[in-house]
């Protein structure tokens, strides 16, 4: 997930709540049991958060980043939800999915008691018409093709404009019975139905609101644990919203929070001082935080599976040399910037693939394991790239557009990575551009930076999911790589192979070999985020998919 990009994510993470791992964490306050108690029943059952950007879309077919996947998680439901060993459990399913022998054919039975806000049903159709409207070329929804093309059958025909989206692989069979038809049989399919961009839309409440469906929380409809209230980008009063408890949710029994509210704050010092008055539950820690906090009860780490890395648009003419991008890769001290930048837990990348992810699956051993590290810190080694890549170019100099976050540890990651650029490689000169993250969004979709701090937590717990996004075809493609053996492995791997786990995951381990040879990007970091979180807080799921965090189970103790 972009879950989109990133840098600013990471702000937003280190002030927020953010996403996470499949790993999760082993502190009581995030996750712990989830039934309550008579006595914690009689709390004020009120959550105070803080996030570090607006949210950019609740339109489930536009959002492409976890601070929008978070809020469509607590306000929306899909016919599956990740519990807290991430595995899909049934939500508007009314159970498992009936499998044909093929694996191309999936029958699901819907639950008859499961309503949107305004009272209608939520039936078959509404899937229909959410993942028809996701792959429609008219809608423009860059999720939508990411991960259905190659899925649901005729997904990447309708997109390219050749068939009509009624020819998609889904049929509503009755309102309580979805026929869905792959376009070959996934492995990680289930666990795909879980993410944001399968969401069910209200067809007639979405064709009724036209072009202002979802700019505000008026011109939307719920089917989850909370509606959201407040919510209006462009009114008075934008950086603050909330999540209500949904009395008409079909399992609204379990859910113990009445109201969740959430304000912008990024600032992480504004976030430790409300923090400290009691006035938010949890606050996201950067290292000069980290060294005072650490060691108190409230104090806790959370690894997750989300790597950061620059993203180099080789549309520039010294990012389209090898040579350049190697030199970048290695001039970087990964290690001084997860040990005093960040000092939370974090740990060096020198891979596109997270440790602690996913294992081979015959030998169970860890993918980074078994390729190790691939694009590693070596800066006089990236001096000597650098002088042949100047030699290739026939340039003494070179000048790069940088783009990066607006948060205090946006700023101070990037202040440093380009410290260590210019330092390092003699004749660089980066021009920075600190910028909002619904700007750094529109910017990365229309390809316009040289450099990029982003990050990619995954959609589904599959290697896919890290390494399809770099193909030449892939809709997240802003950087103009293209690596013609590349991309034969990946399609391979999502084709003839798929049926033949081994051979599959050894291609993906040969892609990755290959993107980092040609340091296609340059792995930075794997996130751990450090906290100040209430002990008092209970019950709240981490989830390494789209979002960060479920809290259809949390309370206050």
């Amino acid at each position: 997930m972009r879950k989109s990009n990133w840098l600013l994510l990471v702000l937003a993470l280190a002030l927020s709540m953010f996403l996470a791992a499949c790993s999760g964490g082993d502190d009581t306050s995030e996750t712990g049991d989830t039934e309550g108690t008579e006595e914690e029943s009689s709390t004020e059952q009120v959550l105070n958060l803080v996030e570090a950007s607006q949210i950019p879309t609740m339109d489930s077919s536009q959002a492409t980043d976890q601070v929008a996947f978070q809020f469509l998680g607590e306000s929306m439901e899909g016919l599956y939800r990740l519990d807290e060993d991430v595995v899909p459990q049934p939500a508007i399913a009314a159970g498992e999915p009936e499998i044909s022998e093929d694996g191309l054919e999936w029958t699901i039975t819907l639950r008859d008691d499961a309503v949107w806000s305004n009272g209608d049903p939520v039936t078959a159709n509404d899937f229909v018409f959410a993942w028809r409207r996701a792959v429609n070329p008219e809608t423009g929804s860059e999720y939508g093709p990411f991960m259905m093309n190659g899925v649901l059958k005729n997904a990447e025909a309708i997109n390219n404009g050749e068939l009509d989206i009624e020819e998609l692989g889904v049929e509503a069979v009755s309102d309580t019975e979805l026929l869905i038809t792959l376009e070959k049989a996934v492995p990680y399919f289930h666990s795909l139905l879980t993410f944001g961009t399968f969401l069910p839309l209200n067809e007639a409440f979405v064709t009724e609101q036209g072009e202002d469906y979802a700019l505000s929380s008026d011109n939307l409809l719920f089917n989850g644990p909370f509606t959201l209230n407040d919510w209006n980008p462009t009114g008075d009063n934008p950086d603050q919203w909330s999540l209500v408890k949904n009395e008409d949710y079909w399992d609204a029994e379990s859910v113990q929070l009445e109201t969740i509210n959430v304000s912008v704050v990024k600032e992480t010092s504004t976030a430790v001082n409300l923090y400290n008055t009691g006035e938010i539950d949890r606050a996201g820690l950067t290292a000069e935080f980290v060294e005072q906090y650490a060691g108190q009860e409230d104090y806790t780490t959370l690894p997750e599976p989300t790597l950061f890395y620059l993203k180099l648009n080789q549309d520039n003419e010294a990012l389209g040399n090898k040579n350049i991008r190697k030199a970048i890769a290695m001039s970087i001290g990964k290690q001084d910037l997860v040990d005093v930048i960040l000092a939370n837990g974090s740990v060096v990348s020198n891979g596109a693939v997270p440790q602690d992810f996913t294992t081979h699956p015959e030998s169970g051993e860890d993918f980074r394991a078994i390729n190790g590290d691939l694009l590693t810190e070596d800066q006089e080694a990236a001096k000597e790239y650098w002088a042949t890549g100047l030699e290739e170019l026939g340039v003494e100099s070179v000048e790069l557009r940088y783009l990066g976050g607006d948060t205090d540890l946006g700023q101070d990651m990037d202040a440093y990575i380009m410290d260590q650029l210019q330092g390092n490689l003699e004749g660089l000169t980066i021009e920075l551009s600190s910028v909002p993250f619904e700007e750094r969004i529109s910017r990365d979709e229309a390809s316009d930076y040289d450099i990029q701090n982003s990050g990619w937590g995954p959609d589904y717990i599959d290697p896919n999911t890290w390494l399809e996004m770099w193909t030449s075809t892939s809709p997240y493609m802003t950087m103009n790589y293209e690596n013609p053996e590349y991309d034969a492995l990946i399609s391979e791997a999502n084709n003839e192979l798929i049926t033949e786990p081994v051979e599959r995951y050894e291609n993906f381990l040969e892609a990755e070999k290959i993107l980092m040879d040609d340091a296609a990007i340059a792995p930075v970091y794997q996130r751990s985020r450090a906290y100040l979180w209430r002990t008092s807080v209970k019950g709240v799921v981490f989830n390494p998919m789209g979002a960060d965090f479920s809290y259809k189970n949390a309370y206050i103790e």
